[in-house]
């Protein structure tokens, strides 16, 4: 793997992803987005394009004039956001997903990586350690076209053998760039709020458990993923998950550093869509087979974050 590509670079996982790779040993990396980075985060990229995905020649013509051989897809409407435009969540996240397969099989790319979600869980999954080989019936979009990419690229792997490797992301919590319409969202805005205002309005129940992933893990996660040996994989869909905890567990965390930080809960529509979701995740198949480890739990990155927003900040 040499060239690399990375769809969605402007989100919250790609704006930390392109400079991590760019520190690595590859030929190039290229970062492209259908919006334009603003400033400060365009001069951390080596190279920027402009790619909508859903625009399947621009694709082509930029993976064939670049040599490129991986792609990380992480363009995607996410969760919340999706409830409110169902039909443009199908467009992007299925007819997206679609284009990039397309161009891999016609290119015979080396890999590429795609993330799913916890999304693809619903009421019906068990709630607490989740396998990663159990029912799959979401009640919202989001997690039906999760759960779709999924047998597609499973489909794609088995019929064309096009090496493609996915995991479910649980909530990601970031110092560098705000979230982008999902329903894990406010583990990022306490921390802001926090800083700024000394208070913050949760609109999840306080009560409320889900599985999360500090970014410099995740990172660490997908890199690792596309380096992994493929002999050694006997899966194509992995579970991901660093540690589970309620919105008042964090929020009472915070405290121990913001002693006068307060909190209410008013909860919208996302809480339905939390309710749906798993409180705790296994992913022993990622440890086992390509050897994932989280690094942070709650207290680490509590501090962390604290510390990279309060330089940003104040």
């Amino acid at each position: 793997m040499k060239t690399i590509l990375i769809i969605g670079a402007c989100g919250q996982i790609g704006s930390e992803l392109v400079p991590a790779l760019q520190s690595l040993d590859f030929d190039a990396v290229y970062a492209s987005d259908k919006k334009k980075p603003p400033r400060e985060l365009l001069e951390k990229f080596h190279s920027f394009h402009y790619l909508d995905v859903l625009d399947y020649d621009l694709l082509d013509n930029l993976v064939k004039d670049n040599n490129i051989d991986t792609i990380f897809h992480l363009a995607s409407l996410l969760s919340a956001k999706s409830e409110k435009y169902p039909q443009m969540a199908w467009n992007l996240n299925m007819n997206g997903l679609l284009n990039v397969l397309e161009v891999g099989r016609k290119y015979n790319l080396k890999r590429i990586i795609w993330p799913s979600s916890i999304a693809v869980f619903g009421p019906t999954t068990p709630k607490r350690n989740t396998p990663n080989e159990t029912i799959l019936q979401p009640t919202s979009i989001y997690g039906i076209t999760k759960v779709a990419g999924e047998l597609l690229c499973k489909y794609y792997f088995n019929r064309y053998g096009l090496d493609v490797r996915s995991v479910r992301l649980p909530g990601i919590i970031s110092s560098e760039t705000l979230p982008g319409g999902g329903t894990t969202d406010y583990a990022v805005e306490i921390f802001y709020e926090a800083i700024q205002n000394n208070q913050y309005t949760c609109f999840l129940e306080k009560d409320t458990i889900l599985p999360m992933l500090y970014m410099k893990d995740c990172i660490k996660a997908l890199i690792h993923l596309m380096e992994a040996d493929s002999v050694k994989l006997k899966h194509r869909i992995f579970n991901l998950t660093g540690v589970s905890f309620s919105c008042e567990q964090l929020a009472d965390e915070i405290k121990k550093h913001i002693p006068n930080f307060s909190i209410k809960y008013q909860p919208d529509e996302r809480q339905l869509i939390a309710d749906s979701w798993p409180q705790s995740i296994d992913d022993s198949l990622a440890r086992i087979e390509w050897g994932w480890e989280h690094a942070y739990n709650l207290e680490e990155l509590t501090i962390d974050m604290l510390q990279c927003l309060r330089k940003r900040l104040l």
